[in-house]
């Protein structure tokens, strides 16, 4: 027996309830991490968004050197939050 039939028989769920709820909790957790790095990144650099951050690069307010890896990675995580954001739409 795999995984799952044995634990929605252990918790009386169907299989597809444990599924769903699976998903939306894993979905749930990822976009709190994604929001608390997102927070983090911004916090540093004092922006509200990735286009506040390009606009301070352009502007010469933020030293590309040894930024640009954070810049990408909050572009990254902003994209990330958005699609897990559509992704509990649809397990909702």
């Amino acid at each position: 027996m795999s995984t799952i039939p044995k634990i929605s028989s252990m918790l009386n769920l169907s299989q597809e309830d444990l599924e769903k709820e699976s998903v939306k909790t894993y979905l749930h957790v990822r976009l709190v991490q994604c929001e608390s790095e997102i927070f983090n990144i911004a916090k540093k650099y004092e922006i509200s968004s990735i286009e506040e951050f390009e606009d301070r690069y352009k502007k010469g307010e933020i030293e590309e050197e040894g930024t640009w890896e954070e810049f990408f990675r909050l572009d990254h995580l902003e994209a990330e939050k958005e699609a897990i954001k559509k992704a509990l739409e649809v397990v909702q």
